[in-house]
């Protein structure tokens, strides 16, 4: 009689056993005790060798392979494709199986990149509304806030990441504000403790004025095993913290709106009242990077010197807001990660939560 052996669900079984550790030492030890079990010759089978075969390639998102900082570019991107998982940020999925525009540059006699299309082979669209969602705070909802840890785990898992997948964030690059939602997707990732992740520096932009492979087509995952291990309060700042960093001295407060909105010359529709918190400083988005695409975070020394110039200490204590986190992720990037001050907090709600408070704002006045 013929026995019939489900190694499919034994070998998933020792798969995710092995992602848990986080290592491809895990995967072989996994391996040799499957081969030490009684039925170890059904392994040696055709199927057995495929599925050896296939479970050897996907652990290799969770190899030994270290993202170099916080941004990468697209050369070492290239050469670690199969190594990492690639989470595409954007408002919708449009563009992301569109086709590239490019344009004959005469004078310059080549290609120039007019408007973002296709992605990464490989990458994953994350549709950037369901990153953030309504929250009730002391009865009142706030909007754009980071979704519970139920619905990023499931945001996370869809998207094939898994527990120890190195993940490298791309947008369009096309506008600071593609370059603050990739922030924004970082920072939260961060929040619910999951630190190999890393921002691709000018993003798809790059990539395709690189003149590297794109596709149109989105890749079919299998659905991850990812969780949120803990939510980070020493990267998140409520607007309590924010009240008493506006009465002291010991952690300052950095709004990175445009200056016009820091004023109070127009606000957001996100916000009840113009101007921006009692003793905020000012350090307008724009300023955060480049201006043209592919747009990149602008270099550390300089963001020292524009800090310098605009009365912030990088190294001090640091709550950064905007209107509603999105650009507020941008600033808490650049004095995090690239300035490397791990004394700074995201104030999530900003404007729109302090102003639905009816908390006290100033105008018409740089602090």
């Amino acid at each position: 009689m013929t026995q019939v052996i489900d190694f499919g669900a034994r070998w998933k079984s020792h798969f995710h056993l092995a992602c848990s550790d986080e290592s491809m030492h895990g995967f072989i030890r996994a391996s040799l005790s499957l081969l030490n079990q009684d039925n170890a010759m059904n392994f040696l089978s055709p199927v057995g060798i495929l599925l050896f075969l296939f479970f050897s390639l996907a652990v290799s998102a969770h190899a030994d392979t270290d993202l170099p900082t916080p941004l990468v570019e697209t050369g070492w991107l290239g050469k670690n494709l199969d190594k990492v998982i690639i989470l595409d940020v954007r408002t919708s999925k449009r563009n992301f199986l569109s086709a590239p525009v490019f344009e004959f540059d005469k004078k310059n006699n080549r290609q120039t990149l007019v408007r973002v299309g296709g992605h990464i082979p490989t990458a994953r669209l994350i549709v950037y509304k369901h990153v953030r969602g309504d929250r009730q705070i002391d009865g009142r909802t706030i909007k754009h806030m980071a979704v519970s840890t139920e619905k990023f785990t499931r945001l996370m898992q869809r998207a094939g990441v898994d527990a120890g997948s190195n993940i490298v964030i791309a947008t369009n690059a096309e506008s600071s504000a593609d370059l603050t939602m990739a922030a924004r997707m970082y920072w939260q990732v961060k929040y619910f403790g999951h630190d190999q992740v890393a921002i691709l520096n000018g993003g798809t932009a790059q990539w395709l004025i690189d003149g590297r492979r794109y596709t149109r087509h989105a890749t079919p995952v299998d659905q991850g095993n990812w969780q949120v291990k803990t939510e980070r309060a020493s990267l998140l700042a409520g607007s309590q913290a924010v009240l008493a960093a506006s009465k002291g001295h010991r952690t300052q407060l950095v709004d990175v709106r445009p200056l016009g909105q820091y004023l109070g010359t127009f606000k957001s529709s996100k916000v009840n009242a113009s101007g921006h918190i009692p003793t905020a400083k000012t350090f307008p988005v724009d300023l955060l990077s480049s201006r043209r695409m592919p747009v990149k975070f602008s270099p550390a020394g300089q963001l020292t010197q524009l800090s310098d110039a605009l009365g912030i200490n990088p190294q001090q204590a640091l709550i950064s807001y905007c209107n509603s986190g999105h650009l507020a992720a941008g600033g808490w990037f650049v004095f995090h990660e690239i300035l490397a001050n791990k004394n700074v907090k995201l104030y999530d709600g900003s404007m729109h939560q302090w102003t639905l408070e009816e908390r006290p704002v100033v105008a018409m006045k740089i602090e």
